[in-house]
């Protein structure tokens, strides 16, 4: 690999996610459920998710694909850890919250029951989303190293991801926005239908994945020079 700031395509991906569901939704479909199901299963959500872009993979190329390949867990190890970072992340922004509850409530008895907590919470919310974004966007593609590059180790894929993401931050929250609120559509207007709407999100995901991958993917042959033909 050779890993760079990719040329984010976000409504290339969009369309062809839309695409991907128009040509197989059943199969799609099926294996939406099926990554529910794997992420009912303590610890295996992200696993779930990262077989089930292997899944699309598959049908986006037209290769025979099976449900029953979500669960395989030969990526168990480092979808765990990375569930593991992610917990205990989330932990250690919300501590200072926790912490701080407290001692609102005593400024807010101190001042006749006025203004402490909303002083100190909405600043600090604030910035507990800046921090989570921003970590959670410039680990976007660490998912489609794991999954479609097989690289093991987290610190390693974090790297690589952070440089994929470099100049592409906004674009990147603009399509995760964009995507989520298409794919929650089916919430909004009926509950039930989110089963038919937010599979698309991943396709959009799986889309944007590939051609980041291709991007950074070495040519060799470029590199050397086109061999003489004998």
């Amino acid at each position: 690999m050779n890993p760079q700031s990719v040329n984010f395509k976000l409504s290339d991906y969009l369309s062809k996610g839309f695409e991907l569901l128009k040509k197989d939704f059943g199969g799609v479909l099926t294996g939406f459920l099926v990554c529910f199901v794997m992420s009912i299963i303590p610890f295996c959500g992200y696993l779930g998710m990262g077989n089930f872009y292997k899944y699309l993979r598959k049908k986006s190329k037209g290769l025979p694909a099976s449900p029953g390949e979500i669960f395989n867990f030969d990526d168990f190890m480092p979808y765990f850890i990375l569930q593991l970072i992610v917990l205990g992340g989330v932990i250690v922004l919300y501590l200072p919250l926790a912490l701080m509850m407290p001692a609102a409530a005593y400024i807010s008895a101190d001042n006749g029951g006025g203004g402490g907590l909303p002083f100190l919470f909405f600043p600090y919310m604030l910035v507990f989303y800046v921090v989570l974004f921003y970590f959670v966007l410039k680990g976007f593609y660490i998912p489609a190293l794991i999954s479609f590059k097989g690289i093991k180790d987290i610190k390693t894929a974090w790297n690589i991801s952070t440089v994929m993401t470099k100049n592409n931050l906004l674009n990147i929250f603009l399509f995760s926005l964009v995507a989520s609120i298409l794919g929650s559509l089916g919430a909004i207007l009926c509950g039930i239908g989110i089963i038919l709407t937010l599979p698309f999100t991943y396709a959009a995901n799986y889309f944007a994945y590939e051609d980041a991958l291709q991007q950074i993917d070495k040519d060799e042959i470029a590199e050397i020079g086109t061999p003489e033909t004998f």
